[in-house]
């Protein structure tokens, strides 16, 4: 069931009610993109925090009715890659009313290292609309992903990386 910038929204002001402490959400994947309106919707919730806001952050999504999948990542660790550690510094505030909840969106450049590392056709089509939306280069994409720590088998990342790079721009 896809999710809507406003279902997303919606969902996030009814955990910011619950919530008992600030935290700062980094929306990642489809979720990122959904929020700068690179996509309309996205198939699940992928959020990174910090390793501890993790617990408060799942205690709050657990209190509400079921509904959708949310996949929590900490650290700058993402799908399989982990990130530079200045992540963070380039990600994109999103504007909302939340109290409790500091919402930041992946920068467009990390969304694509990120979707690098599975580069099915979904993930061709995300990077392919990073690049257009946001004029993303291909040396800022190859400079950025050669700073991912690609967990698995590096040469798979390496080769992925080749075939975006030649391909995609």
């Amino acid at each position: 069931m896809a999710i809507n910038k406003a279902e997303l929204l919606g969902f996030l002001e009814e955990v910011d009610k619950i919530l008992g402490k600030p935290v700062t959400l980094t929306a990642v994947g489809g979720t990122a993109m959904t929020l700068l309106d690179l996509k309309a919707s996205t198939i699940d919730i992928d959020f990174d925090l910090s390793a501890e806001d993790v617990d408060v952050f799942r205690k709050a999504v657990k209190s509400l009715p079921p509904g959708h999948r949310i996949d929590i990542f900490t650290e700058g660790m993402i799908f399989s890659q982990l990130l530079p550690s200045d992540y963070l510094e380039k990600c994109i505030p999103v504007k909302t009313k939340l109290v409790n909840i500091k919402l930041l969106a992946l920068h467009p450049v990390d969304i694509v290292v990120t979707k690098i590392g599975r580069l099915n056709e979904r993930d061709v089509e995300d990077i392919k609309s990073c690049i257009r939306k946001f004029k993303l280069v291909k040396k800022d994409v190859e400079k950025r992903a050669l700073q991912v720590v690609y967990v698995g088998r590096e040469e798979n990342y390496r080769i992925n990386l080749g075939y975006a790079l030649k391909s995609l721009f």
